[in-house]
């Protein structure tokens, strides 16, 4: 394999890296700064964030998760991920050198599991998809109103890109996906009974403002920081 095919190979690896409060591939919001190949394999990518204060946490799961992401291709042979100007870069970066782990990398500071974080931030992303794909449903379907959605299925929902996110985001946190599984359902897919729908829908909505509106202002403080990142940013998620 060419370097070039490497270097796309690793990129493409790093478009399954979230934010996990965005929602956003690292990618797509423009955090990769660098990615740097040796002909023998060695790989090292360094990433960036808005502000040098980003949440420890948030910064330590997406280095990490680069890092397990490139470490899984079959072709690299060391992989080094480095987090650049943020206030734990020196505490993060020489924990993933020694495969620390998230808790032997903060010790004390550690005040939650990483998982149980990651499970968070995968309730609120599936909230937000759900109110995605519904609303949605509801501008195609000038007849079907709040209340009808008690009874909408996975299978009603048109073939678009909201309805896919919706089924990764489902997959992700381990509910059904078939068919025949409600849409509108709470964080353990119980389909939420009828007299809920509508608050249960404002509920989502306001989860997904909160998710989107924060994905824009941290795109733009980004670009603010590093003109040049506004280049490798895709466009910003409008459904």
């Amino acid at each position: 394999m060419t370097v070039d095919a490497r270097e796309r190979s690793a990129r493409a690896a790093l478009d399954t890296v979230l934010d996990p409060e965005l929602d956003e591939p690292i990618t797509d919001l423009g955090f990769v700064r660098s990615v740097t190949l040796t002909p023998d394999g060695a790989l090292t990518v360094r990433l960036r964030l808005p502000t040098s204060f980003c949440s420890p946490n948030f910064a330590y799961l997406m280095a990490s998760d680069s890092k397990d992401a490139l470490t899984a291709l079959p072709w690299t042979r060391d992989v080094v991920v480095l987090l650049d100007d943020h206030h734990d870069s020196d505490l993060i970066n020489g924990g993933l050198a020694e495969d620390a782990g998230y808790r032997g990398t903060f010790g004390a500071e550690a005040e939650k599991d990483l998982e149980a974080l990651r499970l968070t931030f995968r309730r609120k992303a599936h909230v937000a998809a759900m109110e995605r794909a519904l609303t949605r449903l509801l501008r195609e379907n000038p007849d079907l109103t709040e209340e009808d959605l008690h009874d909408v299925v996975l299978g009603d929902l048109p073939e678009a890109p909201t309805s896919g996110a919706l089924l990764r985001r489902r997959e992700a946190l381990g509910l059904g996906v078939a068919p025949s599984d409600p849409v509108l359902v709470d964080e353990e897919g119980r389909r939420v009974p009828p007299g809920e729908v509508p608050l249960r829908l404002r509920f989502a909505r306001a989860v997904r403002v909160s998710i989107d509106g924060n994905a824009h202002f941290c795109r733009g403080l980004l670009r603010t920081r590093y003109p040049q990142a506004a280049d490798d940013q895709s466009k910003e998620n409008v459904s």
